[in-house]
């Protein structure tokens, strides 16, 4: 597969966790060396949508940040910038919200989940995301964009409006972007509950490995992970109905590099005693050089605040190029 452009991002609204790792940034390491260009964002703009206070958001940008670097994305490589620092973001973000209808936003599930019962009281913001997220896909001209299932439906409406504003101009100042769907590791569920995503968000600590846990903590949030009292079943298929098996084995899989399948044909028949000293050992191997890199990189706030001036340099660079040319495919004044 060719890829010309990655573009992806993470909100910087607390603790980065194993969610986060699996479903993103473990990808994002594979591919910045399959891509001509790799733009790995710190989406700090989507982060208000929800953050209630937000005086710890600066730190939380440099957290994402040093995640990155911290997992193996090289900052040589791939540009790694905050999106508030490309106001080119929210310019564009305006114009296609001029050209989205409501009902597409009415449909994004998304919304109606984050919003529940009382939408009348959610603000503009969470009701635009889809847009915004649109406009940070579509300001790059992003050839592929790492999706999970929750942002398929984003990604969808990004095409659907690079379409219509094609169409609307008789142009194809924007391509079509192509999602690219992650494996097994991809929808982490808490370690307390199997049928809810991993979330930064959840009251338990307990409920989440974070990236910056040490071999203690984790050793004791797998000890305490839900399970069950059935053995680990031959095959995939008989997981059904067992939504803690059946998270703690593909998370098992992702870090070890394996199949689901191979991991029950392993440790078929077996308890979830001996499997879980065996997922604690991988999870720690891994997670603790991550984590302890980042309290360094941490250290250097200097040196952070230059590797995301640096990448704003090359997002604002071609970011600016591509909204000259959209300026004018609408009708804009130029400047």
């Amino acid at each position: 597969m060719t890829i010309k452009r990655i573009l992806s991002g993470i909100r910087p609204t607390g603790d980065i966790h194993l969610g986060n790792y699996l479903g993103a940034i473990y990808n994002w390491v594979e591919m910045q060396h399959q891509s001509q260009q790799n733009l790995f964002c710190i989406v700090d703009l989507h982060a208000l949508t929800t953050l209630q206070q937000t005086e710890n958001l600066a730190l939380n940008t440099r957290t994402v940040a040093a995640a990155y670097i911290a997992a193996g994305i090289d900052p040589k490589k791939s540009a790694i910038f905050a999106q508030s620092h490309v106001p080119n973001h929210s310019e564009l973000g305006w114009i296609l919200g001029c050209f989205t209808p409501l009902g597409w936003l009415n449909r994004m599930t998304q919304f109606k989940d984050k919003a529940g019962k009382h939408k009348e009281l959610a603000h503009l913001g969470l009701y635009a995301y889809p847009v915004l997220m649109a406009a940070d896909i579509l300001l790059y001209k992003a050839s592929h964009v790492p999706v999970g299932e929750d942002q398929k439906q984003h990604l969808e409406l990004a095409r659907d409006l690079a379409a219509a504003v094609n169409h609307r101009f008789n142009t194809d100042i924007f391509p079509m972007p192509e999602p690219i769907i992650q494996g097994a590791g991809m929808r982490v569920m808490s370690l307390r509950d199997g049928t809810s995503k991993m979330s930064k968000s959840d009251i338990s600590d307990y409920s989440r490995i974070n990236m910056m846990d040490t071999q203690d903590m984790i050793e004791q949030k797998i000890r305490k992970a839900k399970t069950d009292m059935e053995p680990i079943p031959e095959t995939v298929a008989a997981l059904a109905g067992r939504p803690e098996a059946q998270n703690l084995i593909n998370i098992f899989a992702a870090m070890s590099k394996q199949n689901p399948q191979e991991i029950c044909s392993v440790f078929a028949g077996n308890n979830f005693s001996e499997f879980k000293k065996k997922l604690t050992d991988c999870l720690i191997n891994t997670i603790v050089p991550i984590g302890n890199n980042m309290r360094e990189l941490m250290k250097e706030e200097t040196e952070l605040d230059k590797i995301l001036s640096n990448g704003a340099i090359i997002a604002n660079d071609l970011a600016e190029k591509h909204m000259y040319e959209i300026r004018s495919a609408i009708g804009l004044l130029k400047k």
